[in-house]
């Protein structure tokens, strides 16, 4: 039961521990078997953030490549769009520690993870902030799950 609840809030860490009173498991079980998944998943992803996002150029270069053989002539997207240009201001605005924190929880842990290594990769302590605020999400979810749970 503990492997399933790390494993399933190694993607979806907001929604695992509403299972756990469901499933018969306290509040430490439900909250130390979603932190360590929520930890893994992390470190799997923000130290091979630069291997997902190389390889998300490869095969973008590679379909490019594909359509120009074949002839087709599409419009090739910019890569700095609106979007992109509101993803940086929206980056020079919020503080790194609420992008760690936020980004994490409202995304998957690992979308979550590769965009905040994106952009806060060499600044120090990135990697600590996102397992505080992965620590502090998982508290105040279980927390609110089982007072929830008690007092139904």
């Amino acid at each position: 039961m503990y492997v399933t609840f790390a494993l399933f809030s190694m993607w979806k860490f907001m929604f695992t521990p509403m299972a756990g009173p469901a499933a018969g498991l306290n509040y430490f079980e439900t909250l130390v078997s979603i932190l360590i998944g929520g930890y893994i998943s992390a470190s799997i992803f923000f130290f091979g953030s630069s291997y997902f996002m190389q390889r998300h150029q490869k095969r973008r270069a590679k379909r490019i490549q594909k359509w120009t053989n074949k002839g087709r002539v599409d419009k090739i997207k910019p890569t700095f769009n609106q979007a992109n240009k509101r993803i940086i201001r929206m980056k020079g605005s919020l503080n790194k520690w609420y992008v760690c924190w936020l980004v994490p929880l409202f995304f998957s842990i690992p979308l979550g993870t590769i965009i905040t290594a994106k952009f806060f990769r060499h600044q120090k302590n990135t990697f600590n902030y996102i397992l505080i605020g992965i620590t502090i999400n998982g508290t105040l979810i279980t927390s609110g799950t089982y007072l929830i749970h008690a007092w139904i």
